[in-house]
């Protein structure tokens, strides 16, 4: 079919064809093909009811025009049902594949080089933000496609019926099945999650249903816009290392744009580069192997126990995210009077979705298990809820981002 769809689409005879197993690759398939040119890498991206959102896809240009490292593709097809990039195939590997081996055998030399990898890519990013920063209307706002990672999968379309999308598809009326404990929807969305002793002030249902009220694209207009990828996961970034040294470059450029929200623009990156790992998103079966999570339910608390942490190299890029883009950038917006009262809430709540409606993370559904989806969902909770009392990881980032504080 691919062979079939490249030869309609661009008039390439392709050969030795093949799919990578790309457990990254969650919206999306890529893969290889040769031709008498030489080869070539491919990534097929399809969206949730693609064909009734507004806005273009895959603005390699806007990234290139704005000075930030981006790999171009050499063919593109942005119809929807048909969207496909094919470029040059290269040698290096992706920063996903890099930090995932970091991950599983810490190695002092490679973090250094991660870190000061991530330093200079968010050192760029950066520099684009502040150059690109200005004041969007709720059209221009509404108009990016980033959207569709988030307030998009919430809703039905075309009507916008809350809850709908990925969210009605993947967990309301469905059973919650855990370690020590199994709940449905209506409890599971009502409990508060109290992890490793930390209880938190929100449950699911309360993030979900403060997303679609705080998210809404129009909404978002009130801290300008900037150019900016959207979702730079480090799955849509090589890694070059030469010399001692190493770089960064994007590529899979499917949500950028010139009006992205700006409190939108970094949540991917810093969610699924850093708090998605070690394993427990993408690799949930190794997760199971490696961690433990148990839980009990009582008086509407799920008692959650688990000792997944993140890891060293993931903990170091997100003090690079922290001190050299997020606080900057918050200083910037807060100095031109474009900083919300609430932009903790509104990172937050970015954050509460990448993991919840990029998979369905109920175990059983696709690859969870009962060990990743507990271990998924207090993570998430963690990302998108202040704890009680007491911090942690994610209280602890936000606190050393807020301009108030500097």
């Amino acid at each position: 079919m691919l062979v079939a769809l490249l030869r309609d689409l661009f008039a390439v005879e392709a050969t030795g064809l093949t799919i990578n197993r790309d457990q990254y690759s969650l919206n999306s398939l890529n893969g290889f093909f040769e031709t008498p040119e030489g080869g070539f890498f491919f990534k097929f991206h399809q969206e949730d009811g693609e064909e009734a959102m507004s806005g273009e896809y895959y603005r390699a240009d806007i990234l290139a025009r704005a000075g930030l490292p981006v790999d171009q593709p050499v063919l593109m097809s942005v119809l929807p049902g048909e969207q496909i990039l094919v470029y040059r195939r290269r040698t290096d590997p992706r920063f996903s594949d890099v930090l995932r081996a970091l991950d599983l055998e810490p190695d002092a030399e490679g973090t250094r080089l991660a870190i000061a990898a991530e330093t200079g890519l968010s050192d760029a990013v950066l520099a684009v933000y502040r150059r690109t920063l200005h004041a969007v209307t709720p059209q221009q706002a509404a108009a990016e496609p980033v959207h569709r990672l988030f307030y998009d999968r919430l809703v039905e379309h075309p009507d916008g019926r809350y809850p709908g999308g990925r969210l009605a598809g993947f967990y309301v009326g469905q059973e919650f099945a855990f370690p020590g404990v199994s709940l449905g929807w209506e409890a599971f969305a009502k409990a508060r999650f109290r992890v490793n002793g930390t209880l938190y002030t929100r449950t699911v249902g309360a993030l979900f249903d403060a997303a679609v009220q705080r998210l809404k694209p129009e909404a978002l207009a009130d801290a300008g816009g900037v150019t900016a990828h959207g979702d730079a996961h480090n799955a849509n970034v090589w890694y070059q290392e030469k010399e001692g040294r190493a770089s960064l470059a994007f590529f899979d450029p499917a949500f950028a744009g010139e009006h992205v929200p700006t409190l939108l623009a970094e949540i991917k990156t810093t969610f699924h580069n850093i708090l998605a790992h070690p394993l427990w998103l993408y690799d949930p079966a190794m997760a199971a192997e490696r961690y433990a999570a148990t839980a009990t339910y009582a008086d509407g608390v799920l008692d959650v126990t688990t000792d997944w942490a993140p890891s060293e190299v993931r903990l170091g890029l997100l003090q690079v995210k922290a001190e050299r883009l997020w606080r900057p950038l918050l200083a910037q917006l807060a100095a031109r009077g474009m900083l919300p009262a609430d932009w903790r809430t509104v990172l937050r709540l970015g954050l509460f979705l990448c993991p919840t409606l990029v998979m369905n993370l109920r175990a059983g559904a696709t690859t969870h298990n009962p060990v990743s989806s507990l271990i998924g969902f207090s993570v998430a909770v963690m990302a998108g809820s202040e704890p009680v009392t007491g911090d942690d990881v994610v209280s602890r980032f936000l606190d050393a981002i807020d301009p108030a504080r500097a």
